[in-house]
């Protein structure tokens, strides 16, 4: 006659239990890293966005007053901002606000020569590292 036997398939072991729970943990840990870095890729995305439609920004204002723009009017350094009443210089002045409030410690440079071609470049402080991200931009008015 024969003996009892038990079945030696009743479920899972701890170990195995373990190796599961330790590989879905290293899964979840690469998932959260990538989902790191893609917010920060889109923040940095949208943040050159920003300054790109900032510099055809005041590219616009200076086609509207070419003659003013031509003869240096809206030439201006990154730290320096107008204080004049001339329009050029309202122009300028309520553009680098809007810029200060759009990026992150924006600031900007805009150098035209005499012939109308425009060098727009920005800056800002992409993830507040005090290390800028720089824009330039060049086109004619």
């Amino acid at each position: 006659m024969q003996a009892f036997q038990r079945s030696r398939s009743g479920g899972f072991s701890m170990m195995e239990v373990l190796v599961t729970i330790v590989i879905v943990a290293f899964g979840l840990l690469g998932f959260s890293g990538l989902l790191t870095k893609a917010v920060q890729d889109n923040r940095a995305a949208y943040m050159r966005t920003q300054a790109t439609a900032l510099a055809y920004d005041v590219i616009e204002r200076m086609r509207l007053n070419r003659t003013a723009a031509i003869n240096g009017s809206f030439g201006t350094t990154i730290g320096s901002t107008p204080a004049g009443t001339a329009i050029a210089d309202i122009e300028i002045r309520e553009w680098k606000a809007m810029l200060a409030r759009t990026l992150p410690a924006g600031d900007s440079a805009i150098n035209v020569d005499g012939y109308g071609n425009v060098m727009v470049t920005i800056q800002w402080d992409d993830n507040g590292d005090g290390q800028f991200t720089i824009f330039k931009t060049q086109s004619s008015i």
